[in-house]
């Protein structure tokens, strides 16, 4: 569940006026559900026209719980549904509308109905996505996502496709690719990624081979909140070099 500011005022309601906040506080209450979501990120969606703070005076962004919703709503539309930023445009145009927006369920199970913006957009699955959907979610040509691949950012299973966090890692390289790091800039963030990847593998591969279930099944859970802790890690040994380097 999103935590946002206190009260349900709308954006530009005079009620909402005192509870808008700044850039960091929004970071923080999406964090619980998006870890991923970074300020650069926000700012990309608001350059893209997908939420419009208030601005101060003296220039610096103020968000409304609003705001803060329709940012949640946007993340989730990607993150689970891989739609690409037009597509989520168009959606958001119609709640503003007042019109009823359904969107595919994230589990392959039943054949919902989607709206005529949806049919457009290529449906896949949280388990794998194609090329195409690839190329949509990340909003990136081909020739882009090659170079990715020669670097090795980016590779399909060996069943075809691409699973879900390749979505992700599609997203993070364009979003940094924005402010001028190209593919061979990233080769070390991959090799350090590899290198954590094989310190889990030591840790669960007991429990994976283990005869009971439960503890296989615990060793998944082993896997996913190391990663999570390592991902805490890295962004505070990143922000504590930044932080020694620029002072």
């Amino acid at each position: 569940m999103l935590r946002t500011p206190t009260g349900g005022a709308g954006n530009g309601t005079a009620g909402s006026v005192g509870r808008l906040v700044s850039i960091g506080t929004v970071l923080n209450l999406l964090r619980d559900e998006f870890p991923e979501v970074t300020i650069s990120k926000i700012r990309f969606l608001e350059a893209e026209g997908l939420v419009e703070p208030r601005r101060t005076p003296s220039g610096y962004r103020k968000f409304s719980p609003d705001d803060v919703e329709r940012l949640a709503r946007i993340l989730r539309l990607q993150r689970d549904h891989y739609l690409p930023l037009k597509v989520i445009r168009e959606q958001l145009d119609a709640i503003d509308r007042g019109e009823q927006v359904r969107i595919p369920a994230p589990s392959p199970q039943g054949d919902p109905v989607v709206s005529a913006a949806e049919a457009g957009a290529v449906r896949a699955t949280v388990a794998r996505v194609g090329r195409a959907e690839l190329l949509a979610a990340a909003e990136v040509d081909e020739a882009q996502l090659a170079e990715w691949e020669s670097y090795g950012l980016i590779a399909e299973t060996p069943g075809g496709g691409f699973d879900a966090e390749a979505v992700t890692v599609a997203r993070l390289v364009a979003d940094l690719g924005r402010y001028g790091l190209e593919p061979r800039h990233l080769r070390a963030m991959k090799a350090a990624a590899d290198r954590e990847a094989g310190l889990v593998e030591q840790v669960v591969a007991p429990l994976r081979r283990h005869r009971n279930p439960q503890t296989r099944a615990h060793a998944e859970a082993t896997v996913r909140e190391l990663a999570g802790l390592s991902v805490r890690l890295h962004e505070a040994l990143v922000r504590t070099a930044l932080g020694v380097r620029l002072h």
